[in-house]
């Protein structure tokens, strides 16, 4: 097979691939030893009927189509690596008619990774982010340590503000019960700002098996159109009260939570942590701020199939993410007033901007010749197999080549992200 390239437009690429008749005829004989078995042919036991009793009863091209797909698939990577271009779609593929004996010609199109110059991305100035951890920020972080250590137990008193309360409820719009206003044994913390503003304070002083319709009006910018700056009433039903006593503050409780013997150490370590990931997250910040300079500066546009590509990854991410909480995509769009196709133009922006920024990370580490040691691979390994608990070789067994290309590409692109941080001017 012979790839010749024919030209490029818009990032999209045509080429020709030509295979020699000699080589037609190996695949269409290749594909006959392999497909024979499926033929019946009177006179001869099933498998057994010679490729050209099947072609005389099943017709000429019986075994073209398949052996011209095989030809391809099997020639694509050489025949892209023989005119050096970098597809990111599925191509579109035209077969020219030919003769048998002759040679035949395939006409490929596809679209490439697009090809650019690096704008300025070394001695870009910043802002320096100054994390301050406060004890207002100490306190709050001793808090809910404070709440995940409480007590919870049931309560026959009338509901409080903190108490949390098990309820049946429906929603009405009038005379009218409206879509997903309902739901049977729903935990509701009063005074979490959870649901619609005055819904939580009118369950205050309810009693278990109590029902009482709760009067509300939906925000203007609620983001259920049809709900908007409606009046609402919601019958609900008291199926539980729960009262949660907190922890006294003090050195026993500093004792009972962690290594320390005293509250005030207590506080001191978490302070540290704090600052530390304060101090982090400033570092992302920052790195982001030089990104999107680098973003700005340089100018190319990013083909639609790349783009789709990291869209439809963006929705997977988010149905994941959905799927853990127990809720359908589909599900969680309806209730937004939304559809599949309206979302994903939607995050379509984001989709672009982030698979830009992600080419010019990688040209960066082109441009570089920043490469993953085998030692950074194999900390990042270890990484991940702590984080799900498994050994280092058994995880190595899971993964697909690609999976240690993205994990290669992963660090390699931290590095490029890091050098255009430690060559910025920050003020």
């Amino acid at each position: 097979m012979k790839a010749t390239f024919i030209g490029k437009e818009n990032d999209i690429v045509e080429f020709e691939m030509l295979f020699e008749a000699d080589e037609i005829e190996k695949q269409i004989d290749a594909v006959y030893k392999l497909e024979k078995g499926k033929f019946a042919v009177d006179g001869f036991r099933k498998g057994k009927a010679p490729r050209k009793v099947i072609e005389a009863k099943y017709g000429k091209g019986v075994f073209l189509e398949d052996a011209i797909n095989e030809m391809i698939s099997d020639s694509y990577p050489d025949a892209i690596s023989q005119i050096l271009i970098r597809p990111v779609a599925s191509p579109e593929i035209e077969v020219k008619e030919f003769n048998e004996g002759e040679s035949l010609t395939v006409t490929i199109k596809v679209t490439v990774r697009p090809e650019f110059t690096l704008g300025q991305y070394k001695g870009l100035e910043i802002e320096k982010i100054n994390p301050e951890i406060t004890e207002k920020d100490v306190d709050e972080a001793i808090s809910i340590l404070q709440k995940r250590n409480a007590r919870i137990s049931e309560s026959d008193k009338p509901a409080e503000m903190g108490n949390t309360v098990t309820i049946d409820y429906m929603g009405f719009i009038g005379d009218e019960q409206f879509e997903g206003g309902t739901a049977n044994g729903q935990d509701l913390e009063l005074g979490s700002g959870t649901f619609i503003p005055g819904f939580e304070e009118q369950l205050v002083g309810a009693k278990i098996d109590d029902e009482l319709d709760v009067k509300v009006t939906f925000p203007e910018d609620y983001h259920a159109e049809d709900l908007a700056g409606k009046e609402a009433i919601f019958k609900v039903k008291v199926l539980n009260i729960k009262e949660i006593e907190m922890p006294v503050l003090d050195d026993e409780f500093a004792k009972d939570v962690s290594e320390f013997d005293t509250l005030d150490e207590l506080k001191a370590d978490y302070k540290t942590k704090l600052e530390a990931e304060a101090e982090n997250k400033a570092e992302f910040d920052m790195k982001n701020a030089l990104l999107d300079l680098v973003y700005e500066n340089t100018d190319f546009n990013v083909p639609d199939a790349m783009v789709d590509s990291q869209a439809a990854e963006m929705m997977d991410e988010i149905s994941m993410q959905l799927q853990y909480q127990g809720v359908k995509l589909e599900d969680y769009l309806g209730y937004m007033g939304k559809d599949i196709e309206s979302f994903k133009n939607e995050i379509r922006p984001d989709a672009y901007k982030k698979m830009k920024t992600r080419l010019i990370v990688d040209e960066i580490a082109k441009v570089e010749g920043l490469e993953a040691t085998q030692e950074e691979i194999d900390k990042e390994l270890e990484g991940m197999s702590e984080h799900y608990n498994m050994e280092v070789e058994e995880l190595k067994g899971m993964f697909r080549p690609e999976d240690f290309e993205l994990i290669t590409q992963d660090i390699t692109n931290r590095k490029a992200i890091q050098l255009v941080y430690d060559a910025a001017v920050i003020k």
